[in-house]
């Protein structure tokens, strides 16, 4: 086996094993005997949803072996599905274990400090969810439609590792720690790649006629 093909199994290993070892301990943490079920699931809602934004711009970018740049983006657009699917999910069954607490933070009266950026994450990921869907019917500018793709990615991930870090939940405190590091530096690293390193490189390659 080349080393090549070794880099496709360490690479895919390395990722899933950031993304899924946060899930595996909150799974088993001994907090979870005292919640209700909707409390449980909405609260994996949110654990997994966290855990997809890795992918989201290694995908976006290309870094991750094995997968055409058909298929990339095949799998950044369903897994953007399930982003949303799970923020409904999340919300829903915080709702369902405190309707009166989840309606203040919906209406920004929550004390707590981590509310204010679960909200601005949530309609993050809803109003980019809504730029995909109406992408046509608004005419934008493909570079236009992308800054503001990004820029909202861009945002609903900062604003999700704030409100992540600020929760003393079911998930541990070192795996979320990397797993958050993770997803910052993964999508600081996709944007900064795609819309300044490539760009350059696409003009400088122009210029000389390649």
């Amino acid at each position: 086996m080349t080393g090549r093909t070794w880099n496709v199994p360490l690479a895919w290993g390395a990722v899933l094993a950031v993304m899924i070892v946060p899930v595996v301990l909150a799974a088993f943490n001994p907090w979870l005997a005292y919640r209700n079920a909707a409390y449980i699931v909405g609260g994996f809602a949110g654990i997994l949803c966290l855990s997809l934004m890795l992918l989201q711009p290694l995908l976006a970018a290309g870094y991750l072996p094995g997968l055409s740049p058909v298929a990339a983006t095949r799998w950044h657009r369903r897994i953007g599905t399930l982003l949303v699917a799970f923020v409904a999910v999340h919300v829903g069954g915080l709702y369902l274990t405190s309707p009166m607490d989840t309606v203040d933070v919906l209406l920004l009266r929550a004390p707590t400090p981590f509310s204010v950026h679960g909200f601005l994450a949530m309609w993050g990921i809803v109003i980019t969810a809504l730029l995909v869907v109406l992408r046509r019917r608004l005419g934008l500018p493909p570079g236009l439609w992308r800054w503001l793709h990004n820029a909202l990615a861009l945002g609903v991930v900062v604003t999700t590792c704030i409100h992540a870090a600020r929760i003393e939940g079911a998930m541990g405190a070192a795996s979320k720690a990397v797993l958050l590091a993770a997803v910052l530096m993964a999508t600081l690293a996709a944007l900064l790649d795609l819309r300044l390193l490539r760009p350059i490189v696409l003009k400088r390659r122009a210029r000389q006629g390649f």
